[in-house]
């Protein structure tokens, strides 16, 4: 039987949602892998919207998970519905919307708070020893959630303790 590996987005954007590359990536060798990807995204609205051929926030709301239905091709389900049983793994790309949308971190740094249903999927995970991926800038969520998780940001000197 295949593994079932739930995939979080974070909307659909470098600047304000999931790296779409990562993203894809993820899915991509996931699928080589033999194992079946469930995309699941939190059904709130997006921190702002990024013009992305500027770089700049631009007027607009949007929904998370509308807009990470864009990655996984309208087969996606509202985070709400994940059921740490069913599934044997989570993954998480990153992108600015995990420290925009999941997080408040791109705002406030390492003194951030997560998204309760994000961080309450993470903590179902490790509570069961299933194993967890986090990709790129969403390292920070288990970093803020997990007590003495250690982890890399770059080169960020503001997030040292």
């Amino acid at each position: 039987m295949a593994k079932r590996v739930a995939v979080v987005l974070a909307g659909c954007g470098v600047f304000d949602g999931s790296e779409i590359h990562e993203a894809s990536a993820v899915l991509v060798h996931l699928s080589r892998a033999g194992a079946q990807a469930e995309v699941y995204a939190p059904n709130i609205p997006q921190m702002h919207v990024v013009d992305h051929v500027k770089g700049q926030p631009t007027p607009g709301q949007r929904n998370v998970l509308v807009e990470s239905a864009r990655i996984a091709r309208g087969n996606i389900k509202d985070l709400a519905q994940l059921d740490v049983r069913e599934l044997d793994a989570l993954i998480i790309p990153g992108g600015f919307g995990v420290a925009k949308n999941l997080s408040t971190w791109a705002t406030q740094g390492k003194n951030c708070s997560v998204c309760k249903e994000v961080e309450d999927v993470l903590r179902a995970f490790h509570a069961t020893h299933k194993p967890i991926g986090l990709c790129c800038i969403s390292p920070v969520l288990a970093a803020k959630i997990f007590p003495g998780c250690e982890v890399t940001v770059g080169h960020d000197t503001e997030c040292e303790q």
